[in-house]
């Protein structure tokens, strides 16, 4: 939202608006329309842009967050913080959210609440931290039982009152009472709405989906629903999108799990908070936790020197065998880009026993990448089947650098002329050619070890996408 901000400011407004003219939809355009008002403090103006935009997405965080702050800005304090409250609800990993909480608490003289808010946005994303605002925090007895967050990191500060019985004295206990609102994730995409990878969706639908949905002729043959899935392969391509449609095609809930979600400063807090992430999953089954770069927090054991991280990854482990209670019903999903860096013990039978390749899209999906993209954008002369044809090797992502660039052309051209250019066809072809593929790389990568530490066979799917096994 910063670097949007500060685009927004040298932008001509007149040229924006026209082409917001053209493509009255476009949220994206219509946020940089919003900013570019509320730079000018042209309130009413920016208001508008953002109403449009909730209009199209109620659920839309960003300009959700406009219009709070935007009410505060008109004095409108009490209801600005009533909608910040309603957001937070809404996007609990809304980092920007809840520093705006923090800066309204204060201003309202609740510098307890103040600080958790600020804990809890620099705990989501440590950019944000600001020392000027927790300098305020602090002056005004907003303290903390053990550590203040800083853009350097934690620093000890001291204790609080031992009699406070706040339910948010910390930031773990804040964790621990709104758990399922830190992880959970609507199920609200399916197969059908990601585009091509048929292989690897009916991979998922025999070693996943069917022994959710037929549990007792599965049971028949002795196998229980659930267990652990690894799906891997290059950056970009959609893993994380194929773990959210698998709880879609099962109408399970979702629990996406990050680094951040786990890890704490403090020795055996985050073994706590892995149990209590899977407590969770366990008591919403059918459900799928899903570990997103699952390589840091399951990294081989004999790279690492402090004890700490060894803690954890044993912790890991004894919660995906369900020693102390059944995993049954809960699909244990990992992405990585880099399975080999796994420790070995998590590629056991019962474990994460079945590996997934997600290669790059193939020249449909490609194409149907394309046509999503091209959503609520105003082009001219746009083929995808062509675009599709020049960007062999292309992850999702890649594609999605490809409008980035054609985009800031037509923007720039429509700034000097001061009317709206279109994206055309010309200028995707002209940012296909500067756009790298991304997953040549790891394709590097991947082959050496899929040649030469593959004794399991686990990575003999690359090999065959690379056309070096049969």
């Amino acid at each position: 939202m910063i670097r949007r901000a500060c685009f927004a400011r040298r932008m001509d407004i007149e040229a924006l608006k026209l082409a917001l003219a053209a493509s009255p939809e476009n949220i994206p355009l219509l946020l940089l329309v919003a900013r570019a008002h509320e730079d000018r403090f042209e309130l009413a103006d920016a208001r508008a842009c953002f109403d449009r935009v909730v209009d199209l997405d109620p659920r839309h965080a960003d300009a959700l967050l406009g219009i709070a702050r935007l009410m505060d800005l008109a004095g409108e304090t009490s209801e600005a913080i009533v909608r910040l409250e309603a957001l937070c609800a809404i996007h609990p990993q809304h980092a920007a959210a809840w520093l705006l909480r923090a800066r309204l608490a204060l201003d309202e003289n609740e510098a307890r609440a103040a600080r958790e808010y600020y804990d809890r946005a620099v705990a989501i994303d440590r950019s944000v931290a600001d020392d000027e605002l927790l300098a305020g925090i602090l002056k005004a007895g907003g303290g903390n039982p053990r550590a203040a967050m800083t853009p350097q990191g934690p620093v000890e500060i001291g204790d609080d009152d031992e009699d406070d019985e706040s339910p948010f004295c910390g930031l773990d206990a804040v964790t621990a009472r709104d758990l399922d609102l830190e992880f959970r994730v609507r199920a609200d995409i399916a197969f059908n709405d990601v585009g091509g990878m048929d292989q690897v969706k009916e991979d998922i639908r025999m070693k996943i989906i069917h022994p959710l949905k037929n549990p007792e002729l599965f049971a028949a043959y002795g196998r229980k629903p659930g267990g652990g899935v690894l799906l891997y392969g290059p950056p970009g391509c959609g893993k994380t999108l194929l773990a959210r449609a698998t709880a879609g095609e099962i109408n399970a809930t979702f629990f996406s799990v990050g680094l951040h979600h786990v890890l704490n400063m403090f020795i055996g807090e985050s073994e706590q908070k892995l149990h209590k992430i899977f407590e969770l999953a366990r008591k919403a089954a059918p459900s799928v936790l899903f570990f997103d770069e699952i390589d840091a927090l399951a990294a081989d054991r004999r790279d690492m020197r402090q004890s700490a991280g060894r803690g954890l990854i044993n912790q890991f482990l004894d919660e995906l065998d369900g020693s102390r209670t059944s995993n049954d019903g809960v699909l244990i999903l990992g992405a990585t880009n880099a399975p080999w860096h796994l420790d070995g013990a998590f590629l056991r039978p019962g474990r994460f026993d079945r590996l997934v390749f997600v290669p790059p899209p193939d020249t449909s999906a490609r194409a149907e990448i394309a046509r999503i993209h091209a959503r609520n954008k105003p082009l001219v002369d746009f083929d995808p089947a062509t675009l599709a044809a020049k960007s062999d090797g292309f992850s999702g992502a890649d594609l999605k650098a490809v409008f980035d660039l054609a985009t800031e052309s037509a923007l720039t051209e429509a700034m000097r002329r001061g009317t709206v250019v279109p994206v055309s066809g010309k200028m995707l072809l002209g940012a296909c050619k500067e756009v790298k593929p991304s997953t040549r790389k790891w394709f590097e990568s991947a082959k050496n070890h899929a040649l030469y530490a593959n004794q399991s066979g686990f990575y003999d799917d690359v090999l065959h996408y690379l056309g070096l096994k049969k």
